[in-house]
């Protein structure tokens, strides 16, 4: 029953993930169209980066399918990187797609070409709503989950791409300035590049098992030693395996107790991370050094403070 309830959720986001590729599949078609029709580099931009959205979620849902997968062997933490990988993926692309728009618009702005506004207008009404119906599908999965993060500030870059779109086919309506289209263009390319930047920063720090954001760890020692029993802490590691998924590795320094007692010392430690800082996966190794000459650790005890009373 315990794996049912483990495997529902993911079941859920592969499933949802999938409604969600095929309604932006749908919305590529619809700006493609509508932006040569118009002659409207925003809607062109707009639909170019939808491909890369297009792209995104096939990814986020492949890489969805294999975190659903149990640990092994050989992959002994599970396949949860697989969502960092993917979004590394996108946010690069993201980065790319910024690039292109930005290109394009800086032609386009010594050189502006007739747009017709309302035809623009109207497909990228159409494209609004799709996108808000999606960007809001995506948050709702999307949690700590990094890779449907990455895919959720493509559908974000969509939905302010289409509210650049409207704002600007509107404008040129009223003003008649082909200018607009391309300026607007670089907007959209700005917003989009401060996501896809944060993404790739937060990306790269796991994948170099930096400490999550949100841990200190010499807060997080202090807060183990505080725990009766305890008379230090060395070697303390702490690390993402995904977000959300942070583990720690650590030996503890106890008085000679009977093995029950720094059993309850281990499990109170356990809860402790759990609760405060988040951290579900801790290995803890307990050490009692009797004489520190010969028991090669780096601290006698007699060099600590007492331990509180377990």
């Amino acid at each position: 029953m315990s794996e049912e309830r483990a495997q529902a959720p993911s079941f859920r986001v592969d499933r949802r993930l999938a409604q969600v590729i095929l309604l932006t599949g749908l919305i590529l078609l619809v700006e493609v169209v509508g932006g040569v029709l118009s002659n409207s580099l925003a809607l062109l931009s707009d639909a170019g980066h939808v491909f890369t959205d297009f792209l995104a979620l096939v990814i986020a849902w492949g890489a969805a399918r294999q975190a659903m997968r149990p640990a092994t062997p050989q992959m002994t933490y599970g396949y949860h990187r697989w969502g960092v990988l993917a979004a590394l993926v996108n946010s690069l692309s993201l980065l790319a797609i910024c690039v292109a728009i930005f290109y394009e618009a800086f032609q386009r702005l010594g050189n502006p070409e007739p747009v017709k506004g309302t035809l623009m207008v109207s497909i990228a009404m159409v494209g609004l709503l799709a996108n808000l119906y999606v960007l809001l599908r995506l948050r709702a999965l999307g949690g700590e989950n990094i890779n449907l993060r990455a895919a959720m500030w493509h559908a974000g870059g969509d939905f302010l791409s289409s509210i650049g779109v409207i704002v600007g086919g509107i404008l040129i309506l009223l003003t008649g300035e082909y200018w607009i289209d391309p300026a607007i263009s670089f907007v959209i390319g700005a917003i989009i590049l401060v996501g896809a930047w944060r993404l790739l920063k937060e990306g790269i720090s796991v994948i170099l098992e930096a400490p999550p954001a949100h841990v200190d760890s010499a807060e997080v020692k202090q807060a183990i030693e505080s725990i009766a029993g305890v008379r230090g802490v060395h070697d303390l590691h702490i690390w993402s395996i995904a977000p959300g998924f942070s583990a720690l590795s650590c030996h503890l320094w106890l008085e000679d107790l009977p093995l029950s007692k720094g059993t309850l010392i281990s499990s109170q430690v356990k809860g402790l991370l759990e609760k405060r800082f988040r951290i579900r996966h801790a290995t803890l190794q307990l050490e009692c050094p009797s004489c520190c000459p010969d028991s090669g650790t780096p601290i006698c005890l007699e060099e600590l403070p007492p331990a509180r009373k377990v």
